[in-house]
């Protein structure tokens, strides 16, 4: 036998137990038949129970005399103890592998370079941060079209704003719905963080801007002054535009476009890391606002056409581009135009320079400070007509066109490594572009159901967020 003689006895112990528990005459007989068999368990099960019964109370020892099955036996715990121990492993292991996810890009100096890191890197086995499926999560909430999504710079949250008029918060670790920012009377057409995480910043097709403190969820202000759709809106950082106000260009609170202040509320604009936005319209303007005032600072005519994104170098420069074909690039300090680069042939629904926060926390080492610093010159956009072009800024020229998607390219961003554009589009796929090999690296085939309207990266954490018409939002696996 298997079994010692301790072990044997505990068992028959157990299942004498067991039987004197059944209701019936037969299985009296059986717990009399082991008993026979084997009286030295039985008697020491009887003992065990002896001591048990003098140290419960009357009472309980009436009610428990009563519903004999109301207590779980030995042999019943012992024989549900492996499946429970293998579930409670399982859940373990599940916990530990999403953590490890979560938390890959702070293993060690080793893979300082993870998400930032050279281009089939193989250093520690360092992981190049590239989405795959299937997604880890899928954020339902919303009632219509989810036309934008941002990720926190700091924490893992996520927001998204769709066409019910409404801004959602989640958790991006567990997926868990937060709570919803209502203010807006329609669509929710753009949203982004200040670069310090207090403040986010919502455009709608109601014709005007939102501030609200991402630490009391309270709208502050609400900024007026554009005669159609606002696209797109995004915060300078204040290193770059509080320089401005040496350069003369000074506030105009008496000119186009106002605020209104709710609750009394200031913005500071040292914990919001900055003192101005852009946003863009359908009315063909750029305009630049002074959150401290909620006053239009400036307005910029260049385009002939709708205006429908921005993207902001956070050093010194930012673009804008839409229905006219043609990206604007200005110099934050002076607002005046640099150049303009043309190639696209429909219009221009997403631009993108690389994170700077990814430039700053890489790592040290030269070829990924070169690697580095030849992604800051880099502008990606993407179009109507079905193209991913990337853009050399130092020489005005495109350096090369993806034709990788199958219908329009909603959004592109440039993975904060330097190595790779992220793109998304009505095609309903995510596709990851290789700039050093112009190729097309992974495909995310039907990544949605239907048309994918947006996609957010945090620079440095291993989090991907994409928007759908199918009014989900998903995060990403980064492998």
């Amino acid at each position: 036998m298997v079994l010692t003689d301790r072990q044997r006895t505990d068992l028959h112990a157990g299942v004498y137990e067991y039987l004197l528990s059944l209701d019936g005459d037969a299985f009296q007989a059986a717990a009399a038949s082991l008993e026979q068999a084997d009286p030295q368990a039985c008697t020491q099960y009887k003992e065990k129970a002896e001591i048990q019964k003098s140290k419960t109370t009357t009472t309980t020892t009436t009610t428990m005399n009563s519903s004999s099955r109301a207590t779980i036996t030995l042999l019943e715990k012992k024989w549900t103890a492996i499946p429970r121990l293998q579930k409670k492993v399982l859940e373990l292991e599940r916990a530990a592998s999403h953590n490890a996810k979560i938390h890959a890009h702070r293993v060690g100096p080793s893979s300082s370079s993870d998400i930032g890191g050279t281009s089939g890197s193989s250093a520690g086995g360092s992981r190049r941060m590239l989405p795959r499926l299937p997604s880890t999560h899928t954020l339902q909430g919303h009632s219509a079209v989810v036309l934008t999504v941002q990720v926190h710079p700091v924490f893992t949250v996520v927001v998204s704003g769709s066409e019910d008029g409404t801004i959602k918060i989640w958790d991006h670790e567990s997926g868990d719905y937060v709570r919803t920012l209502k203010g807006h009377t329609n669509s929710v057409t753009g949203l982004d963080f200040s670069p310090t995480g207090a403040y986010l910043v919502s455009s709608s097709t109601d014709l005007s801007m939102k501030l609200w403190d991402f630490s009391t969820y309270a709208c502050i202000r609400t900024l007026r002054g554009h005669d159609h759709t606002i696209s797109a809106v995004r915060f300078l950082p204040v290193a770059q535009t509080m320089n401005s106000s040496g350069g003369g260009i000074s506030s105009n609170n008496s000119g186009e476009g106002s605020g209104e202040s709710n609750n009394n509320n200031q913005i500071d604009v040292e914990s919001a890391g900055s003192h101005y936005l852009l946003s863009a319209s359908r009315d063909k303007t750029v305009k630049v606002w002074d959150v401290t005032t909620g006053f239009c600072d400036q307005t910029l005519s260049d385009h002939h056409d709708w205006v429908r994104c921005l993207a902001v170098r956070k050093h010194d420069l930012f673009a804008t581009a839409g229905n006219d074909t043609v990206i604007h690039l200005y110099d934050t300090a002076t607002r005046k135009q640099i150049c303009d680069f043309r190639g696209h042939e429909h219009v221009i629904e997403s631009i993108a320079f690389v994170s700077e926060t990814a430039v700053n926390k890489s790592s040290s080492s030269s070829t990924v400070t070169k690697q580095m610093e030849a992604a800051q010159d880099y502008l990606a956009s993407g179009g109507r007509d079905r193209s991913v072009r990337l853009w050399k800024i130092s020489s005005q020229t495109c350096l090369h066109v993806f034709q990788v998607h199958e219908n329009w390219v909603r959004s592109v961003l440039i993975h904060p490594s330097g190595n790779y554009i992220i793109s998304a589009g009505d095609d309903r796929s995510i596709r990851v572009l290789d700039i050093a090999s112009q190729r097309c690296l992974r495909h995310l085939e039907s990544a949605h159901p239907h048309f994918v309207t947006s996609l957010s990266m945090h620079p440095t954490l291993p989090i991907l967020v994409s928007g759908s018409v199918d009014t989900t939002a998903k995060c990403w696996m980064l492998d």
